[in-house]
């Protein structure tokens, strides 16, 4: 091993990729090198890059040319990983040359080996040498409880990766291509590392995947989704359990039945619908039609009542018509989700959807989302002022980013970095603290609550 270095890490995109960071950064510390807090004291950059949308790739690209300055001073060396990487290797290695190692989505975890190769030599004529790029192309890895991990903020909250990669076709989607197939964690396995990290103080244990409600189907045993929640729900130190990235035609009475009854499983989902038009569930390849997603929402109502469910949407998907539109606006009238996001259309070259016909002007599908989300923002805000008087239980997160005159936190029905926060006035408590507060205003996404019950 070469000496010690001082490594930055820059990590961009989804709690996915932040779990593929925090393993990295495991990796380099238990290989003897030191993390620093600035680029300017690095010795090694490394950015994990995002390229699911137009503007992540474009966040991605900024950020590396952003870090390639920093070449000019102490750091010896810039290492890119992450989907863009994956996706785009020969493309960035000949754009950005102050780049000396690409490691795609499954390669990162050779970032130590890396840190110990020479940076790339330049040829004859002193022509700086192209990136050393190590790229599958068939994504493989999924890590297990003993990878070394580096957890990036409060020690109260986690995101649990139970699967890498999936097998959905849908139209508009490059994931599979930058993650491969479906690879399931066996439930003994996630339940040894959720156990280490209730023991370490995590109190909110955020379940992600690429598509959470198949989860086990690729292994020989064909474990749930559901039979998962009950081994995990029992650990002590567990507070809440929350389910992200969960698919519509995939929830089963099972899961519902293990999200009412299990008491340390969050009463709130994430179920990514994207669109409510027949017409255009069947060209974005989702695999279910409209009447689906109502009786979800019907079966989750009627089974957990109180639940929080969060959703995104796509705005401007090639062939939507100003019909389809007004049908998802009538949708999200009718269904009164709590939590909403919608997208832009943004083409991905080698997708079905970036091949399709009838595309929409980008000015148009900007302008049908921004009335959807101008629509919900009146939902969100009259839903959270019924809040108002009522007494909640807050997961304190620690000091506001608005002021310090007040604590940050957020009930069950909020989760890490999506969604809105609760406003902690008239008292203290520590990072990580569950405390009671009653309500007492609400704004569009946000609450205001007192530590003072009487």
């Amino acid at each position: 091993m070469t000496a010690s270095q001082n490594i930055y890490f820059v990590s961009l995109g989804c709690p996915k990729n932040q779990v593929d960071t925090e393993i990295m950064l495991g990796q380099v510390t238990d290989a003897g090198h030191a993390l620093v807090d600035a680029p300017e004291d690095a010795d090694v950059i490394v950015v994990n890059t995002c390229a699911f949308i137009d503007s992540a790739k474009a966040e991605s690209v900024n950020t590396i040319l952003e870090m390639a300055e920093f070449k000019k001073g102490r750091a010896g060396k810039l290492v890119v990983t992450g989907c863009l990487a994956q996706r785009y290797a020969d493309e960035i290695a000949k754009e950005i040359p102050e780049i000396d190692h690409i490691l795609g989505s499954s390669d990162f975890p050779s970032i130590a080996k890396t840190l110990d190769a020479p940076a790339p030599k330049p040829t004859r004529g002193k022509k700086k040498a192209l990136p050393v790029v190590q790229v599958t192309e068939a994504p493989a890895y999924i890590y297990d409880h003993d990878a070394p991990r580096v957890r990036i903020g409060g020690r109260h909250t986690a995101y649990v990766k139970i699967a890498e990669g999936c097998d959905r076709p849908c139209a508009f989607c490059i994931i599979p291509k930058l993650r491969g197939a479906q690879r399931s964690r066996s439930i003994d396995d996630i339940a040894a590392e959720v156990t280490a990290l209730a023991a370490a103080g995590t109190k909110e244990i955020c379940l992600i995947a690429q598509d959470l409600t198949r989860y086990g189907w690729d292994l020989a045993d064909r474990p749930t989704l559901a039979q998962l929640l009950h081994r995990l729900a029992p650990i002590p130190g567990v507070h809440w359990i929350r389910l992200h990235y969960t698919f519509p035609s995939a929830f089963t009475d099972e899961l519902i039945d293990a999200i009412a009854t299990l008491p340390t499983v969050a009463k709130y989902v994430d179920v990514p619908l994207q669109h409510i038009d027949d017409g255009m569930l069947k060209l974005m390849r989702r695999g279910h039609s409209s009447r689906v997603t109502y009786e979800l929402i019907e079966r989750l109502r009627a089974k957990v009542p109180g639940i929080v469910i969060r959703s995104t949407f796509i705005s401007g998907h090639p062939g939507e018509t100003d019909a389809m539109h007004a049908a998802l606006r009538d949708f999200l009238t009718e269904a009164q989700l709590d939590r909403v996001g919608v997208f832009p259309y943004s083409i991905e070259p080698g997708t079905v959807s970036g091949m399709l016909p009838n595309r929409v002007p980008a000015k148009v599908a900007d302008a049908r989302a921004a009335e959807l989300m101008e629509l919900q923002r009146g939902i969100s805000r009259a839903k959270l002022e019924a809040m108002v008087g009522r007494e909640l239980e807050v997961l304190v997160d620690g000091l506001s980013e608005e002021t310090d005159l007040l604590l940050e936190g957020r009930y069950f029905g909020q989760a890490p970095g999506i969604d809105g926060v609760v406003y902690l006035a008239d008292g203290t408590a520590p990072i990580g603290a569950l405390v009671r507060a009653r309500v007492t205003q609400a704004a569009d996404h946000d609450l205001a609550a007192s530590l003072e019950l009487a």
